[in-house]
């Protein structure tokens, strides 16, 4: 089972003016992750706002990242949606691309009430997909909270194509014991941006996330300074890791993310409601203080 290395951008779907999947920008979103060194991207996640497309938005946004791809970057298209029969027909049309793996955040309104259910769940997602891998999506802003290596415990037995979890949660303890489980066997990429020393510091190999789409090269910079030791280094450059989160905590991270493509020449438009759109001033707010970061 393959297991993922350095950055995958979480990649934003860009819309047009009228509010309508723009797929050209997709092209000029994957060419510019190419170019900046990102080695994969997960689609119609949380920062893709994938549960706020339809259907067959969702596959037509996967299938143009596979053509805007062209083989160059490891694609994990996230499937999930309140209705498994949606996200069982998304994760089927999946299963025809050139991709990597599908991924599925549990249920958020009528949630999976324990392990057992969740496994459950993720086994059915995960066989609509039989050709490719299968990442459950860890999430605290699903509400679905369950002990994960518990899951992957169970999902071990249940689920033939797991291969491991996205892990998006601020317990570390927790990540400790999911890279550990069947002796190693599961992919478990790292999250949190923020957080990233010390995601690589708990043994993450990988790391999935928002800024990689506009700041690869300063955490690919973090990566190098703490595989040589350097401390000092990765401290100093973490100091603009803090600034560019300071901007998307006051802004919002899915509508200041879509602002900070701007830096890159990239219109992905404003994001779907209920999140709110920035308006002219507060997007140039954004830009200026992604500057003032100093990180391009």
């Amino acid at each position: 089972m393959k297991k993922l290395s350095g950055l995958i951008a979480a990649p934003h779907t860009p819309f047009d003016s009228a509010n309508r999947v723009n797929l050209g920008a997709i092209d000029q979103i994957a060419a510019h992750l190419i170019e900046q060194g990102v080695t994969g991207a997960y689609i119609c996640g949380t920062t893709g706002e994938g549960i706020h497309c339809s259907v067959e938005e969702r596959k037509i946004i996967a299938k143009r990242w596979e053509k805007a791809a062209d083989g160059q970057l490891d694609l994990i298209v996230h499937t999930g949606a309140l209705s498994i029969v949606d996200t069982l027909e998304l994760t089927r049309h999946a299963d025809t691309l050139d991709i990597l793996a599908t991924s599925a955040i549990g249920p958020c309104f009528f949630k999976p009430g324990n392990v057992e259910d969740l496994v459950e769940y993720c086994a059915q997602v995960a066989a609509a997909a039989p050709s490719k891998g299968f990442y459950y999506y860890h999430s605290g802003m699903s509400g679905v909270n369950v002990d994960l290596e518990q899951f992957l415990i169970q999902g071990n037995e249940r689920i033939p194509n797991l291969s491991g979890a996205k892990f998006n949660h601020s317990d570390l303890y927790e990540y400790q014991r999911c890279v550990r489980v069947a002796g190693g066997k599961f992919d478990v990429p790292f999250g949190v941006d923020e957080f990233l020393p010390a995601g690589l510091a708990v043994g993450a190999v990988s790391a999935v996330g928002s800024t990689y789409n506009y700041a690869a090269p300063l955490y690919l910079a973090i990566i190098e300074a703490f595989n040589r030791g350097d401390q000092a280094q990765v401290s100093a450059l973490m100091d603009k890791v803090i600034a560019i989160i300071r901007v998307l905590v006051e802004y919002g991270g899915v509508a200041a993310g879509k602002a900070a493509m701007a830096l890159h020449g990239i219109d992905v438009g404003d994001p779907r409601l209920p999140i709110r759109a920035l308006t002219t001033t507060q997007k140039a707010d954004v830009i200026a203080k992604m500057r003032d970061a100093d990180f391009l």
